[in-house]
């Protein structure tokens, strides 16, 4: 069988590293926001060229967290994708704002710049885009659209962990960046967690701050705030992988450049575009096809893996109806009828890459 992610070949690749990180955290015993955590903040903040770094519980944490610490709240509006995972506008009502859905570009799957600005109301107060599969969204334009209009623009990073536009990673763009560190993303632990980027010191301590039940000095609470720290093992496993990142996402960029030449002459079937904004680091290898329930029987009886991310937009999942006004979004809903994802990993043998695209071709004979 072909897995969508094989994550036992990477650990064995880093065995050595992550056991003996791991077991130092256990002699040390400082389980909670101790010196791995503080490491793994600089160390990212390093990396992505961040001003500040804070490390939460997990990705939905995240983004719910920038929320808050951008006073993001009741009567506001956030303009987003529709085309995500839930946590992208679950997070906008967890603050009781209103999440506004706007149609994406067909070919990057990612929010249009053009409709996002003609959805700007007085209400409006943040711009969240996706760089959705870790294709970058077009942040020049997002950049200069909230600097015009006087928005936050929060980006969901969730993804796109070392995914570039220029010198520029993404996460460094924006007010705050939002990451999620679940074992399938590309910088991923062994359980959830999560990291918000901030451009403002101001915010970065609020971010610590909310994390820690709204406490910066023990037993004094400042204001209402959560238990959602990262775990101290998770930030040591991170530490040791965060070294390997650049490598990880060259390895799902050859993986993807293999699939486009064995699919790229194969009818009915379109392959991930890239739109020349960023450089694409393939969280997903999501292809469209009009026929994609014939092409995801095949796999399944090949015993390969596929996923339709995702099925239902979330303008139309049953959670949202009382949180955003209805809206028709043609191209959401097109691609959401036809995406596939196919395996990927850094680690994706050429020859099983092979396998997948000539069962592929054979189902669309």
């Amino acid at each position: 069988m072909i897995p969508m992610v094989d994550l036992k070949t990477q650990y064995e690749s880093l065995k050595e590293d992550i056991d003996a990180s791991v077991l130092d955290v256990l002699a040390n015993t400082q389980f909670i926001l101790g010196p791995n955590v503080q490491a793994l903040e600089a160390e990212v903040a390093a990396y992505l060229g961040a001003p500040h770094a804070v490390t939460c519980a997990s990705g939905t944490d995240a983004l719910h967290l920038a929320l808050r610490a951008a006073g993001i709240g009741p009567g506001d509006e956030v303009i987003t994708s529709a085309f995500t995972f839930i946590a992208t506008a679950e997070a906008i009502a967890y603050v009781g704002a209103t999440p506004v859905f706007v149609d994406i570009d067909p070919r990057s799957f990612n929010l249009d710049p053009d409709l996002t600005e003609a959805a700007i109301t007085p209400k409006t107060r943040a711009i969240m885009p996706v760089h959705l599969f870790g294709q970058p969204a077009d942040m020049p334009r997002f950049s200069a659209m909230c600097q015009a209009h006087d928005l936050l623009l929060i980006e969901d990073c969730a993804q796109s962990f070392g995914a570039r536009i220029g010198e520029q990673q993404t996460g460094s763009i924006g007010d705050m960046g939002c990451f999620s560190f679940f074992p399938s993303k590309n910088l991923g632990c062994y359980g959830d967690g999560g990291l918000v980027t901030a451009r403002d010191e101001a915010q970065a301590a609020l971010l610590k701050n909310l994390r820690n039940h709204g406490s910066d000095v023990r037993y004094h609470h400042d204001r209402i705030g959560y238990n959602s720290r990262l775990d101290e093992m998770q930030a040591a496993i991170l530490r040791v992988k965060l070294r390997h990142i650049d490598a990880f996402n060259a390895g799902r960029r050859r993986a993807a450049g293999d699939y486009r030449q064995a699919l790229k002459d194969v009818p009915d079937l379109h392959i991930p575009h890239e739109d020349g904004i960023g450089e694409h680091v393939y969280h997903q290898y999501t292809l469209l096809s009009p026929r994609r329930d014939d092409i995801m029987k095949a796999l399944q009886a090949a015993q390969i893996a596929c996923a339709i991310y995702y099925p239902i937009p979330l303008h139309q999942q049953k959670a949202f109806t009382d949180w955003a006004e209805p809206v028709t979004l043609p191209h959401t809903e097109a691609v959401a009828a036809q995406c596939l994802s196919l395996p990927m990993y850094p680690e994706l043998p050429e020859e099983a890459i092979a396998q997948i695209a000539d069962v592929i071709r054979t189902s669309l004979r």
